[in-house]
């Protein structure tokens, strides 16, 4: 929607755009667009293929991708009900940004976790390094996962 005269602008309290930013800027809207980016998938698809996410959180997201306009819902008439969700036009435009943001992530997670430790660390004035349940952390042992395959198609 244009507003004549409007110049929107995210440093503004109150703007719009403030909000289109805050529905999708929560760590579980990022994963769940990226998921359904590669195609339509029903509810317990989605739950396996987003690691961690309980079943509330995955719902209330859910919602809100829809009521944001992002992602459409599809109820058939069946017994058991049969429940898709897939991106809207408007949520297949958010795919590529996102998929930017998951792929810097992939790479740079290791930095980001060695950053935290240092700062931590630091925080804590503690004359030892940080530590886990096995032990000293060294960030430079940190495995780096595998590359990933290529982001999820937009399949429109």
């Amino acid at each position: 929607m244009v507003h004549d005269g409007f110049k929107p602008d995210v440093f503004t309290a109150g703007c719009p755009t403030q909000q289109a930013i805050e529905a999708i800027a929560d760590k579980w809207s990022v994963i769940v667009i990226y998921a359904l980016s590669s195609g339509t998938m029903r509810y317990n698809e989605l739950q396996r293929q987003v690691g961690g996410i309980s079943q509330k959180m995955l719902t209330h997201t859910l919602r809100n991708l829809e009521r944001n306009g992002l992602v459409d819902r599809k109820v058939y008439p069946v017994v058991p009900p049969k429940v898709e969700y897939s991106l809207t036009p408007l949520g297949q435009t958010i795919h590529e940004p996102l998929s930017a943001i998951c792929l810097w992530a992939h790479h740079h997670f290791v930095e980001v976790e060695a950053a935290r430790m240092r700062y931590d660390h630091h925080q804590s004035r503690s004359p030892e390094p940080p530590y886990d349940d096995r032990g000293p952390v060294n960030p430079a042992a940190i495995e780096r996962a595998p590359e990933p395959t290529e982001a999820p198609e937009n399949q429109a």
